[in-house]
This record gives C-alpha cells, structure tokens and sequence, in this order.
C-alpha cells in the first residue's frame, strides 16, 4: 500500500488553560483560597495585594531596563520582536485591575482583616513522646520505645503485631530485642495519657480506661467482668444472658453499662490534628433573614485585593518611551507581557469563581427559600444538580464543584451545599417529596421510640406508609443506614 497524505477538518471541545484555571478554582472552599492565592503571588511577580507598597526592586529594575548596558547580546534578527505591542498595558488611567476587589460593599463589617481562626496544638505522637522524654530509660530501651510509639495509629491503636515490631528494630536499627522486651514497653506505654492508648483492639483499650477507675465502685469492676468474659454478648447486646451468667438484675446491669458508654473507643481521635469531629469549617455563604426577606453574601475575606504589579507597568512605559530597544530589552518585555496576561488571567478567574458561586448558591435558595426560612427538613423540596444547572445556565459539573465543597451558614446552622440535594419520592396523593423529608420523619420516630423495643425496619416501613409515603423496607434500611442509625437490635437500651 503506497503512503499518502491528506488534510483532514476536525471539530474538537478543547479546555483553554483560562478555563482548566478556573474549574480549579471553583472547587477551591474558601479555607484553602487564601494559600492558593499566596502560591500565585510567589510564582508570578506580576500579581500582588492592593495593600502591599511596590517592592524597591522594582525600582533597580526599572533603572537597569532604562540604561541598557552595550554588552548585550545584538545578534539574531531584529524583525523577531518588532511586532509587539504593549499600547493596552501602557495606557494611562488603566486602573480596572488596581480597582478590583474582592470584598462585600453590602456588609463591610465582614470582611474586616481577621485572621482565620485556627488551633495551634501538638499530634498524638508528639503528647506520646514528651511522656516518653518523662521515663529514665537506657538508650536501647529507649529506641525501642521510640519505635512502638511511632507504630501507633492516630486513633491511638497499636494494630502492628509484636514480631513485626521485632523485624522492624532489627533491620532498621539494629537491635534485636525480645518479644517479652517489647511487651514489657508495650504495658508501659499503656500507662500514658490519654487512657487506653496503645491498646491492641477495642475490648482492651476499653479495659485499659477501666482499669485505672478502679476505685469508683462496685460498677467499674463489673463492667471489667463484662468485658472480660462476655465481650461478644456486650457487643450484640444479648442482655440477658451477660444477666445469667453475672446474677445481676436490670437496674445492675444499667448501671454497669452507663460505666462502659462513658469510655472513649478512640483514645486518640481527641488529641491533635485528628479530632476531625472539632475541626473547623469556614463558611463560604452567609444567609440572613432581614425582615422576612433573605439576603446572600459571598464570605471574601480570606481574599486579599489584587491588582497588576505598577513595577511592571512602569518597566513597559519605560521602554514604550525609550528609542533604542535591543533585542534583550525585547525579550524581557515579552516574559513581563506573558506575567501581566498571566495575572489578569488569575483575576479574572477570582471574579469568575465569585460570580459562579453567587449565582449557583442564589438559585439553591430561591429553590429552597422555604427551609431557608423556617429551618425545617421537611419542607424541603426535592432537588438534584440538574434542575440548578438549567435554572442557572451552567453545566452540571460546575454545579458539582460547587456542592461538593462549600458551606453555607444560616441562623439554623452551617450546612454543606450538597446537603439540599436529594431526589423526590412520591406520596399516595401522587405529590412529590424530598427524600430529605422522609429521613428527616425516619430520624425523629427513632429518636422517639421506646428504646426497651426499638422500631424494626418492617414497622418503621408501616409508620411511614401510614403517613402517607410510598416507601419499601429496604428503602427504609437505605435511608437508616444513610442517617448512621443502628439496626433495632443495636437500638436496644435498658
């Protein structure tokens, strides 16, 4: 077969780079805003804060680029930069990029200059650690002691096995320590703060915490015989045969179990970066209710003012005014020119983010205006991505960048925008419901019910039914299970 060639029209949906900006952008919350905006200040000198004074660097440059120095490189062709022009970067009076902000004029009061609040605190491992610096042990113990701390996880469980332990002192340093060396730390290490720690699974860790409460009463040791010798009954909550085998009556056995439910499962999910539970959550919306009237404010003070670099400005003036220009002047105006498109650029994007997002969180709570209002889950109207992107023109994945990572604060609480997305479930009239309705109707008969005889999945099915929902029972065990609510079993209370 002879080679040929042939031309070929093709019509292809390319992403810009202005546009792969801005999608990253978008999904930015506005916690990490602020360190995306100090990576584009680092990277490209041509972008700074409206507050901050030029840098005197700009100054020594300007004079360099004025008096050229006649050892500059002049050879190559000098056609290759006479085409440029930098009429648009040099023009008087531009001052649409130094007037962008990024503040809220309707409440000023916001967006004051506050630092973001956060905590300032040390890892599980470091507390671990400084008790460990506490202990008069030799070197050897000490690495070895070193080593375990350093095999603990972040909830505060030791899960490696003592021979790997073993394995790792011996190939990484050199020590060949004995199991009963390395439990021996092990039991010492237990004794830290917090309670429990170091602990091999859970019905130790629990027995750890015990241990050292002792001397609370004739509860606490029963609660250690429980754990001891009827851990799996415990956890299935087969209360009856744990009464058997104790001859303890029910009002015993409620006060041994309170004793168990005041212990931490997770001694070191209260300690340090990993308390997830307390992390904060900087809202990105702020929702008031004005007199009956809601109003919406994009939260921007974690955005500073930008504007163009003036120093860069001024470089271009003074070679749009200077008469010889070299092809190293040429040059250095082509990389300022790239910066400048590359700063407006990184603007534009900014207000492109706040304009999406103003539009995209406006039309979820026209959408949702009632829940906005009363702060009641069940009157919330069914909602998927879709009926937002055709409402606000965008397409379906924006709208998701946008949910996916933002919140909004209300005098109701602080939500996730993915939180008023849900799809519709029909009633016998034949009108259609928010499924957050239905869960929102599920959690309040759970917490309702007689936790001696908790509700089973077939009765809260029958419950719903009655209202009027057209529900199955697997439903009712998606959506339980959704809403973190054990099986009635695990329900059961004394």
């Amino acid at each position: 077969m002879a080679l040929s060639q042939s031309l070929q029209q093709k019509l292809l949906q390319k992403l810009s780079p202005q546009q792969i900006q801005l999608m990253k952008l978008l999904q930015v919350p506005t916690a990490n805003l602020e360190e995306r905006i100090k990576e584009e200040l680092e990277e490209n000198p041509a972008l700074e804060q409206s507050d901050e004074m030029a840098d005197d660097s700009f100054e020594e440059q300007g004079e360099e680029f004025e008096n050229p120095d006649d050892e500059y490189d002049t050879e190559g062709s000098e056609d290759e930069y006479d085409n440029i022009d930098i009429s648009e970067y040099v023009q008087e009076g531009d001052d649409e990029i130094a007037d962008y902000r990024l503040r809220d004029d309707n409440y000023p009061e916001l967006d004051d200059k506050q630092a973001t609040p956060f905590k300032v605190e040390s890892t599980l491992h470091d507390t671990l650690a400084d008790q460990l610096g506490m202990l008069t042990l030799d070197d050897r113990r000490r690495r070895i002691a070193e080593q375990i701390v350093g095999s603990i996880d972040d909830d505060g469980y030791l899960r490696r096995e003592t021979t790997s332990i073993q394995d790792d002192l011996a190939f990484r340093q050199n020590i060949d320590a004995s199991e009963e060396e390395i439990e021996d730390l092990i039991s010492l290490i237990q004794q830290f703060d917090p309670a429990g720690v170091a602990a091999r699974d859970l019905q130790e860790c629990l027995l750890l915490q015990l241990e050292r409460r002792k001397h609370e009463g004739e509860a606490v040791h029963g609660a250690i015989r429980i754990l001891t010798d009827y851990f799996d009954e415990f956890i299935k909550k087969h209360y009856d045969k744990i009464q058997r085998g104790l001859n303890i009556d029910d009002e015993q056995l409620k006060l041994i179990i309170q004793q168990i439910i005041k212990l931490n499962p997770k001694p070191g999910g209260n300690v340090g970066e990993v308390n997830k539970a307390e992390s904060y959550v900087v809202p990105d919306f702020f929702i008031y209710n004005n007199a009956g009237k809601l109003e919406l404010t994009l939260n921007s003070k974690n955005a500073p003012d930008l504007r163009i670099s003036e120093g860069y400005r001024d470089m271009l003036k003074e070679y749009d005014r200077g008469s010889k220009k070299d092809k190293r002047q040429k040059e250095a105006v082509m990389f300022i020119k790239q910066k400048i498109d590359a700063a407006k650029w990184f603007i534009d994007a900014i207000k492109q983010r706040q304009h999406t997002l103003m539009m995209t969180m406006q039309t979820i709570m026209d959408y949702q205006y009632e829940f906005f209002v009363t702060g009641d889950e069940t009157t919330m109207r069914p909602m998927i991505l879709k009926d937002i992107a055709e409402r606000t023109g965008l397409d379906i994945s924006t709208v998701s960048r946008v949910a996916n990572s933002k919140f909004v604060q209300t005098e109701f609480g602080t939500y996730r925008l993915k939180f008023f997305f849900s799809e519709s479930l029909s009633t016998e009239s034949g009108e259609e419901v928010s499924t957050r309705e239905v869960k929102k109707i599920l959690s309040d008969m759970v917490e309702g019910e007689n936790k001696r005889k908790p509700l089973s999945d077939e009765r809260l099915t029958e419950l719903l039914q009655e209202k009027g929902y057209n529900i199955a029972r697997r439903t009712v065990a998606k959506y339980r299970e959704q809403l973190n609510i054990p099986v009635a079993r695990l329900r059961k209370e004394l």
